[in-house]
């Protein structure tokens, strides 16, 4: 299983709650956590590892190779076994080594994440549309979605929806810090939240590598935020679990009545599709876009 984890508008803790879903992601998955944010890596500065192996020397081997295997063998651990694949905290190499690595045909990540019992777990950071991690998470199996809960982080989401839409069909949600409940969000942007990421400062310092935060009340098993991860992986599971049950047929999108989101400041009033996401709105016809001739 492959699990991209993203923020919209430079939301904080992507790569806190990467680590603390990998951490606690349930056994006997042999879980693996990619750092592949294009603004440079924070992982390896933060639990003092070595410059490499890590995203750099994936990338270079997975030119030569289509190993299933390789991701594993350019690992760290983090303090607890943890294996995490680190990316550079320069951007402009972080960037390069993300571009090597998505332009290979099969996807080096997506090949790791089809083997038995394996969860590959990638931090890509903010995500924009003309990110080089896009195609890590129009590869995944779902997408983990952090955001504010106040009304400038929400109209900023609300236009990006039609654009996630057509990247991944399993968007999950996840608020980060005060602001919108969750039953106001799911009635104001047609997307049910799964929960709201727990105000932990000694979680998140244990699983940000800083001294001295380790306790028996504050690893990642123990704390709110482990316990909080652990629940999100169970739900993804859950959610992509092979079921014997016919899906029952829809019928034409245009039957249903869809709402009319108003009430959070910025968010243009736009349809929401029944399956939670803004309906995109439709592409012209290659002979009515301006600049271009006939198709062939």
């Amino acid at each position: 299983m492959l699990v991209a984890v993203v923020s919209v508008k430079g939301s904080p803790g992507v790569t806190t709650f990467s680590v603390a879903l990998a951490a606690r992601w349930p056994a006997p998955s042999r879980t693996l956590l990619v750092e592949a944010d294009p603004s440079g890596g924070d992982i390896g500065i933060r639990f003092w590892l070595e410059a490499t192996p890590g995203l750099v020397s994936l990338a270079a081997a997975a030119r030569h190779s289509e190993d299933p295997t390789l991701p594993w063998q350019h690992t760290q651990a983090l303090p607890g076994g943890l294996p995490v694949v680190t990316a550079p905290p320069d951007a402009d190499r972080a960037r390069a080594a993300l571009s090597a690595l998505t332009s290979e045909p099969r996807g080096v990540l997506r090949a790791a994440a089809n083997a038995l019992d394996a969860t590959v777990i990638v931090d890509c950071g903010r995500l924009d549309p003309g990110s080089v991690a896009a195609p890590i998470v129009r590869a995944a199996d779902a997408m983990i979605l952090l955001t504010r809960a106040h009304a400038d982080d929400l109209a900023h989401l609300a236009r990006r929806l039609p654009v996630l839409g057509r990247w991944t069909q399993h968007p999950a949600m996840m608020l980060v810090g005060e602001g919108y409940s969750p039953t106001e969000i799911t009635r104001e942007l047609g997307v049910s939240p799964l929960g709201r990421i727990p105000d932990d400062p000694r979680g998140a310092a244990v699983l940000c590598g800083r001294p001295g935060a380790c306790s028996s009340r504050s690893g990642p098993a123990r704390s709110r935020l482990g316990q909080a991860a652990h629940k999100v992986a169970n739900l993804l599971l859950a959610a992509h679990a092979p079921s014997e049950a016919p899906v029952p047929q829809q019928g034409p999108a245009e039957q249903h009545p869809v709402p009319i989101l108003r009430a959070v400041p910025g968010v243009p009033p736009a349809p929401v599709a029944r399956g939670g996401l803004r309906l995109a709105p439709p592409l012209p016809h290659p002979q009515d876009a301006p600049g271009t001739g006939r198709m062939p």
